[in-house]
């Protein structure tokens, strides 16, 4: 069993090698690995099991824990950025989409 720390993985990819990495990623997880990502990408965020929102902004004004829990959980957190954005999108479809 391995720990994959990951930071800011989807930087420059396209919407579908972000699709292609969540299907890597889950691979790991499903096979008995932790994976932890450091991301702003809501796609990969939505996917999570866990999310742990770091803010309310950055640098000096950030560093506090404002919502963990499920992505339905954090986007119940009225104090969360990331839930207001996640919120919507969840009410759609929590997968990343995936073109057939």
């Amino acid at each position: 069993r391995t720990i994959y720390v990951l930071d800011e993985p989807t930087t420059g990819l396209h919407f579908e090698d972000v699709s292609k990495l969540l299907i890597v990623l889950n691979r790991l997880v499903d096979t008995g690995n932790t994976v932890v990502v450091i991301e702003h990408n809501l796609d990969v965020i939505k996917c999570s099991d866990w999310v742990i929102d770091m803010g309310p902004e950055g640098g000096f004004r950030g560093g506090l824990v404002v919502a963990e829990g499920t992505p339905e959980d954090v986007a119940k957190v009225k104090a969360s950025y990331t839930g207001q954005y996640l919120a919507p999108m969840l009410a759609t479809n929590r997968k990343v989409a995936t073109k057939k």
